[in-house]
């Protein structure tokens, strides 16, 4: 039902977004946050939505056999298996999450990467950029080890992820 509403609005180019964003948030951090989850909602939603179908019905079945109710299936069952598609989005969602702050930041911050890196585009600092790409590039690499380390905590049931790997 919702199908045709959640294409529609995939569609739309998400940094094009980023000025009604700022408008509606104003120039702080709250905007920046908002320009993020915008960016990377779609990424993640849709993965996760495929994971939920993805799940193995036989495994459903044989919980609901064992007497489990509708919230111990999801939590036991579903909500496992929808993981491994998760994260999967998650380290795009991580490198997406980035563009969407920095891009914000250049349309409109009081503070920032993106501010300082526009900044230093102005004066013609090439150094000063680059300093802040690698500042990014840091931040990034932090972020996905964290999504990392969290997947292996939540799927070490998996066997890529447990004692041996």
């Amino acid at each position: 039902m919702f199908g045709p509403y959640v294409v529609a609005l995939n569609s739309i180019p998400r940094i094009a977004l980023v000025p009604l964003v700022i408008l509606i948030f104003g120039l702080g951090d709250l905007s920046k946050i908002a320009t993020a989850w915008l960016v990377v909602f779609f990424v993640v939603f849709f993965n996760t939505f495929e994971g939920t179908r993805a799940v193995d019905r036989d495994q459903i079945a044989a919980a609901r056999l064992l007497g489990a109710s509708e919230f111990t299936v999801l939590r036991t069952v579903v909500i496992p298996s929808a993981l491994a598609w998760v994260f999967a989005s998650l380290l795009p969602a991580v490198s997406f999450a980035l563009i969407g702050v920095i891009v914000g930041e250049f349309i409109g911050a009081e503070r920032g990467l993106g501010k300082l890196i526009i900044e230093a585009e102005a004066r013609a600092n090439a150094s000063e950029m680059m300093v802040a790409i690698f500042v990014m590039m840091f931040v990034g690499i932090l972020l996905a080890i964290a999504v990392r380390s969290l997947q292996s905590y939540l799927l070490r049931w998996q066997p890529q992820f447990g004692p041996s790997a």
